[in-house]
């Protein structure tokens, strides 16, 4: 069972313009958990792989903000969220079946509640 995790960049991570609370190690820790993890961003998607290719990240997905159910219909998961800072990120998220989460709610990395409830389902 998989869980996907769309990242906004500016306002929301810590390399954001401007900076946001979500920092790379919090990607790192859900990618290494086993969440589908990557970026739905107003940056260009080259821009944006770029980026987590200097982290270190190998990020399953970049994306233009507006592909957001592109990549609902292209990976299957349990949950999906998108994190951001604005109201067109939630609203995107929201009309594709997302769940949101603002970018200072993300910073308590809320997703690890998931697993709890994934081995509560076993």
């Amino acid at each position: 069972m998989a869980f996907l995790i769309s990242f906004d960049i500016d306002g929301t991570m810590e390399f954001g313009d401007p900076p946001g609370g979500v920092t790379v190690e919090m990607v790192r820790r859900a990618k290494e958990l086993g969440f589908i993890v990557g970026s739905c961003s107003d940056r260009f998607p080259s821009w944006q792989k770029q980026v987590w290719d200097s982290h270190g990240i190998p990020v399953d997905f970049w994306v233009a903000k507006h592909m957001l159910p592109d990549v609902k219909a292209r990976f299957q998961a349990e949950r999906y969220v998108h994190i951001g800072d604005r109201d067109i990120d939630r609203q995107l998220a929201e009309q594709v079946g997302f769940h949101f989460w603002w970018d200072y709610e993300a910073v308590a990395e809320p997703w690890l509640a998931w697993l709890a409830w994934l081995d509560d389902q076993r």
